[in-house]
């Protein structure tokens, strides 16, 4: 595994909260959330490759 960067995030209150429920009801931690989140939208925006991991595990379900 890559080694991870650590940084400040500011969010609004009410947008913590959301994203504090988000991850609950989810399974996940707040910053587990967050780093689907970004990991998502870099795939969607083709900013970020797919591992070959990711791609057996969507072959599989």
């Amino acid at each position: 595994m890559a080694a991870k960067k650590t940084f400040v995030l500011r969010v609004d209150e009410d947008v913590y909260k959301a994203l504090e429920k988000w991850a609950a009801d989810d399974f996940r931690s707040v910053n587990g959330q967050i780093e689907f989140l970004i990991d998502a939208a870099l795939k969607k925006a083709g900013r970020k490759k797919e591992s070959k991991d990711t791609g057996k595990e969507k072959q599989g379900k």
